[in-house]
């Protein structure tokens, strides 16, 4: 209330704008009825709400692709829900050898700490630069430079040397090294290099990370690395199904938490479905005689019916009998398998259904999902 309103010097209450200090983004309650939900922009998409960031197995030699995790956030970058998915994948002993993410989760440091951590290696591209250079293609990049580690100078295109290495903490964790203007203005292609006054400059990681870096831009040349990660692209089937099948981008509920709830029961409900679909097939044995049934049939008695939902069913005398034999009768097997499809068939058009995901009806709230 007091985010998104105030009273004037009138006495008049009225929305809060900008200027009257309104919260921004993240910081600002958007629902009274769930003061955990916010205020989220994607692209050309805004959403009041959560995100979703789905992962699941992708082994080429595997039967069914399986959910692993399912994480609910409030609207934050995607690399800040990586590290929460690797943890919460230790904890089950989930841990993947290989991981294939999007651009959007993977950076340098993220290369560096998952292999640290938990000795994962992340697939996919790391964010190029957005130097005019790298945009244009018609300067020197960083890369075009050699870094030279041991001696802490870098060499340009040219040849040049540069005049200082400088590790400032307000520059962290990069490190900048800086050429002389009297090796830079006479030279022909300084056009090329740098378009301000002074020297060219150039800034890049530790040695480590930028060995990543560098190694990281380099497979995405390979065809071996780009079949590799376009595996990652059946991630978004999953989402599909999910906005599809489930509708995933309602909450029911109001709160993170419960929300939360609503996305990992979804989950497990595809994880059902997917195992199901894939289970062996077997022919239906009819089960054996009871004891009674033989004692019945060693007196010579007959058991012509049995209680069964209300209704009188008729059943074989003997297991060579077929139960298709007696009109109206079925058995129990078929009867619950049938069951569970007349419900699974008409439940997903209530708003109960308990394999949805959205919020209430009364106030929804779409939720994304970035490929994770």
């Amino acid at each position: 209330m007091v985010q998104n309103f105030l009273v004037d010097a009138r006495g008049v209450l009225r929305p809060r704008i900008e200027k009257d200090g309104r919260p921004k983004g993240a910081g600002r309650i958007i629902s009274p009825y769930d003061p955990d939900a916010r205020q989220s922009i994607r692209g050309n998409t805004r959403w009041n709400g959560y995100l979703v960031h789905v992962t699941e197995t992708c082994d080429a030699d595997a039967r069914v692709n399986l959910i692993t995790d399912i994480a609910t956030t409030r609207p934050i970058r995607d690399t800040q829900a990586l590290p929460g998915i690797h943890t919460r994948l230790r904890d089950r002993r989930l841990l993947p050898a290989q991981h294939l993410v999007d651009g959007g989760y993977l950076s340098t440091a993220l290369l560096n700490d998952a292999a640290r951590d938990h000795r994962i290696q992340l697939v996919g591209p790391v964010k190029e630069s957005g130097a005019w250079q790298k945009k244009e293609q018609t300067g020197f990049t960083r890369e075009d430079f050699i870094i030279d580690f041991d001696r802490r100078q870098v060499t340009c295109p040219n040849g040049h040397t540069s005049k200082t290495w400088v590790e400032a903490p307000a520059m962290a964790p990069y490190t900048v090294a800086r050429f002389a203007s009297r090796q830079c203005d006479p030279c022909v292609d300084r056009s090329a290099c740098t378009r301000g006054k002074s020297a060219r400059s150039v800034n890049f990681l530790p040695r480590h990370p930028h060995e990543l870096q560098a190694r990281n831009r380099t497979d995405r040349q390979d065809p071996h690395w780009k079949r590799l990660c376009a595996t990652r692209s059946g991630v978004e089937g999953t989402i599909c199904e999910l906005v599809n099948a489930h509708r995933a981008r309602r909450g029911r509920y109001h709160g993170h938490h419960k929300t939360h709830v609503q996305h990992v029961l979804t989950g497990i409900a595809i994880n059902i479905e997917r195992l199901a679909s894939r289970a062996a097939e077997h022919l239906h044995r009819p089960r054996d005689l009871t004891a009674f049934q033989h004692y019945l049939d060693s007196r010579g008695l007959t058991w012509e019916c049995w209680w069964r939902q209300g209704k009188w069913t008729r059943v074989p005398r003997s297991p060579t009998e077929s139960l298709t034999d007696f009109p109206g009768s079925q058995s129990v097997e078929n009867s619950m398998i049938t069951d569970v499809r007349a419900c699974s068939a008409s439940d997903p058009a209530q708003p109960g259904h308990p394999s949805g995901s959205g919020r209430q009806p009364t106030t929804p709230k779409p939720c994304t999902y970035p490929a994770p």
